[in-house]
């Protein structure tokens, strides 16, 4: 089984559809998103698709963002559209057409179904932040869903290394303290979307437009290396050996968003 862990989507469907096409996830497998799947991209409807169609293949937890907070809040919570249409909401309307009403039902009981956190025996998952001394189920609105990575708390108490998403690495690089690593690369700003294995720490990112990272210097090693190794069989060409041989062996809603919205007015979040 290999389990990863995904940063913000922000409706970038492109993004998420080679993310998913290299790591190729098989039905053991594990896929947590730490939240803000949708608005200010352009393609949120296709990104709930591609998750919906992801958890038909493996398994699949998706954690409740504060941008998916704001539209459970319009949809069901009475609060008035403007602040989210305005923090990003618009691109996701746009992408269902115009209408709130054309969201098709399996995206609104996935939006339903969407957890505040999820906890392993060593990971916390959860979308914005923590309290470090309050324990997961008990962290309040405010840190879980608005507050961005101002001042980099304390490990938290469980001991658990903590994976957040919410506040933007302009860089594109993931922030990783060992005990807390966020995962937003502001992928809808020109950055990357960023895929974690969480067991071997490989890194797959993914650009807007679909195009996949390449690590320069990875690239530069294996040019060198094949470079080498022609140049080696050119001046050394092997001989037939017709002796024996021997084979070698054969070698994973409510309106809560009330209290933090006006918070949330800052890039990328």
């Amino acid at each position: 089984m290999r389990r990863f862990v995904i940063g913000d989507v922000h409706g970038c469907s492109k993004a998420l559809r080679a993310i998913i096409e290299r790591i190729e996830p098989r039905s053991e497998d594990l896929v947590v998103f730490l939240g803000d799947l949708i608005d200010r991209g352009p393609d949120s409807r296709g990104v709930i698709d591609l998750v919906l169609e992801l958890s038909r293949q493996a398994r699949v937890i998706a954690i409740r963002g504060n941008h998916e907070l704001m539209l459970m809040g319009v949809l069901f919570g009475g609060c008035k559209p403007d602040l989210w249409l305005l923090g990003g909401g618009a691109a996701t309307l746009a992408s269902y057409g115009g209408s709130l009403d054309r969201i098709p039902p399996s995206h609104i009981d996935f939006f339903k179904s969407l957890r505040d956190h999820h906890e392993t025996e060593y990971e916390l998952f959860i979308h914005a932040g923590y309290q470090h001394n309050v324990q997961a189920e008990k962290i309040d609105d405010a840190h879980r869903y608005w507050n961005h990575l101002t001042d980099i708390p304390q490990p938290h108490c469980s001991g658990k290394r903590v994976f957040v998403g919410h506040t933007p690495q302009a860089s594109g690089e993931m922030l990783d303290y060992g005990h807390l690593v966020c995962l937003d690369t502001y992928c809808f700003g020109g950055g990357w979307l960023t895929a974690l294995n969480l067991d071997t720490d490989e890194v797959v990112q993914a650009s807007r437009h679909g195009h996949l990272r390449r690590d320069l210097l990875a690239t530069i090693r294996i040019a060198i290396a094949h470079w080498f190794g022609k140049r080696s069989r050119h001046l050394h060409p092997p001989q037939a050996d017709f002796s024996a041989q021997t084979q070698p062996p054969a070698v994973a809603i409510d309106s809560k968003w009330h209290a933090g919205m006006a918070a949330d007015n800052g890039v990328g979040q």
